[in-house]
């Protein structure tokens, strides 16, 4: 029997407990970038060793940073966006049957296996990823951190900058804020760890644009996680 779920109706349902690594919503490295490293605190140059041996082989020098090239495409204006509901299914753990507001003309593809679903925009250009079909069992704060952590090791080429990291007291959902260069153009990214009546993770939500569209990514963000619901069932043998 299906378990139908959404914000206020989990509010006082049981959830199914996580599984492990690998099972649970947005832990893999995917599209997504994270923290670089802290530079808070400069260590001491060490004293050089006297050794016998061979010459180290130099190191390969870093490369230049990228230099940006500004996309002047016309922003989003969020008065303009038209939104329905759109419905997929995402399998991982858990078949997932996910309904949601999105844009109306964005175009939906889906990667296999279908963990996730993807709106893009007609410029290609904007999209929101939608993961679901895992199962829950932690809340949203530890799922940035642990989003953090493991992308702690992206390219210093990425160029990626974090902007906040912030957890709602009231609705426990985790926000994570992001620029990064994937070629030359800088991409705005704000992801939401999705909180249901528990305190606990039930989607990943990830919208990705142009700096200059972030008022109209917040108002899709808040469009799709408000309305957001998923109903599971066991993935039955094929």
């Amino acid at each position: 029997m299906k378990r139908t779920m959404s914000r206020r109706a989990l509010l006082g349902a049981g959830l199914l407990t996580l599984a492990g690594v690998g099972g649970v919503g947005g832990y893999g490295v995917g599209l997504f970038l994270t923290e670089e490293p802290s530079l808070a605190g400069t260590a001491a140059p060490l004293p050089m060793a006297v050794s016998s041996g061979p010459p180290a082989t130099p190191t390969t020098p870093a490369p230049p940073p990228k230099k940006i090239v500004p996309d002047d495409t016309e922003a989003l204006n969020k008065d303009d966006l038209e939104y329905r509901v759109r419905e997929f299914t995402a399998t991982s753990v858990v078949r997932s049957d996910v309904r949601l507001k999105v844009p109306r003309d964005w175009g939906f593809t889906q990667p296999d296996p279908p963990k996730i679903g993807r709106y893009t925009d007609p410029t290609s250009k904007r999209w929101i990823r939608i993961e679901a079909g895992f199962t829950i069992r932690r809340p949203p704060a530890e799922s940035m951190a642990q989003r953090l952590t493991d992308l702690a090791t992206v390219p210093a080429a990425q160029m990626l900058s974090i902007k906040s990291h912030t957890v709602d007291p009231d609705t426990k959902e985790a926000t994570l804020v992001y620029t990064y260069v994937p070629e030359n153009s800088l991409r705005y990214v704000i992801i939401r760890w999705v909180a249901n009546g528990e305190g606990l993770c039930t989607f990943e939500i990830a919208v990705t644009g142009l700096p200059q569209d972030r008022e109209a990514m917040e108002d899709i963000l808040d469009h799709a996680a408000n309305s957001a619901t998923r109903d599971d069932s066991p993935i039955r043998p094929s």
